[in-house]
């Protein structure tokens, strides 16, 4: 079922090796008709604090810019299990070492051009395949966040029931900063090009966003300084951790969060995609 009007919602900029420098960037909120505002910006340096974080009772939907599954092909072909659960929990006892092994050599027997196996969401998404493990290293969010979404028993839809007041969905700030400013790149963690034209694109970003001007119908509610302050991040992850935030509310409010029909429940699906 769709999340109730009074539930708080939340986007999580993720990261697998959080600390104080680069942590994991939540932004909390709640929608109110066709406003989404606000509430706040948070960090949590470190997964533990993260898995505590998810423990906090609900109601509240929360949106995660990291991957939920894995795309079924790789799954079959390393002969992997194709229940969820049990997928998950293969996938956790697994080094990263030992991930990283398996995922080259299946890339290695394919040809170029179609290394990488591809989920179904990721093509209308514009995002990159789950099992990639450098630039980005998705892979390892998706090995450090879902065991812990599961530990914590959260309602994962369609993939994983759980205590249905504390929902986590996946979301990708990518597909709704593209529908703003293309592909003009708007964040950067290396300071030389942390450049004027970056910041311009920020600016852009949430201009659009207090307008409501994006196919999802929300309008961002924010003080002035929240709007400095998400401006101000070169790194993105404020701005990144709130895109996920509105993906979250309005698919908070959709049946089946939004998913499309037969969406192969292995895989998962993006929010908005």
């Amino acid at each position: 079922m769709p999340a109730m009007s009074d539930s708080s919602i939340f986007g999580v900029d993720f990261t697998s090796a959080p600390r104080a420098a680069k942590p994991i960037r939540v932004a909390g909120g709640r929608r109110q008709g066709g406003v989404v505002r606000l509430d706040g910006l948070f960090a949590l340096p470190s997964l533990p604090e993260f898995s505590a974080w998810l423990s906090r009772p609900g109601p509240w939907v929360a949106g995660l810019d990291l991957p939920l599954g894995l795309p079924r092909e790789l799954v079959q072909q390393l002969g992997w299990p194709t229940d969820y659960a049990a997928l998950m929990a293969y996938y956790a006892a697994l080094s990263r070492a030992e991930i990283r092994d398996r995922f080259a050599a299946f890339c290695d027997a394919r040809p170029a051009g179609a290394k990488f196996a591809h989920r179904a969401c990721d093509g209308p998404a514009g995002a990159s395949p789950s099992m990639k493990w450098v630039n980005p290293p998705v892979a390892w969010m998706l090995h450090a966040g879902v065991p812990r979404l599961i530990a914590a028993g959260v309602h994962l839809p369609g993939l994983l029931a759980g205590d249905e007041s504390r929902v986590a969905l996946e979301a990708y700030p990518g597909l709704l900063a593209r529908e703003l400013v293309g592909r003009r790149s708007y964040k950067s963690d290396s300071k030389a090009a942390q450049t004027p034209e970056r910041l311009i694109a920020r600016k852009d970003i949430v201009d659009a966003l207090e307008q409501g001007r994006t196919r999802l119908g929300l309008r961002l509610k924010l003080s002035h300084a929240q709007r400095d302050a998400l401006v101000a991040d070169a790194s993105g992850d404020s701005l990144d951790a709130v895109l996920a935030l509105l993906q979250a509310a309005w698919a908070a409010q959709q049946p089946r969060y939004g998913w499309p029909p037969q969406v192969d429940a292995l895989e998962g699906w993006i929010a908005t995609a």
